[in-house]
């Protein structure tokens, strides 16, 4: 395969890994709504919990942004580990 054609492939992959991570960031986002519940964590109730459940409640709100960081400097690796190994 010529040097077009592995970068045209290489786009392709790119691409198509950062569109499944998006959309399996929907799947998260029910999670994090169902642990973030008045019935498990109870995030909603600042006053009513600890400070250990208002830490872990933090926690639980950065997954999505986590995961969407992961997903943008995996998907930016993999284009740019095309460009340096040669």
């Amino acid at each position: 395969m010529n040097k077009t054609g592995g970068l045209g492939v290489t786009i392709i992959v790119t691409i198509t890994f950062f569109l499944v991570g998006m959309m399996c960031i929907n799947y998260l986002t029910e999670d994090v709504s169902l642990t973030r519940a008045s019935d498990k964590l109870d995030c909603s109730n600042a006053t009513g919990i600890s400070d250990g459940n208002k830490l872990t409640c933090l926690a639980v709100d950065l997954v999505i942004p986590y995961f969407i960081l992961l997903i943008f400097s995996a998907a930016g690796g993999h284009l740019t580990a095309k460009f340096l190994i040669k």
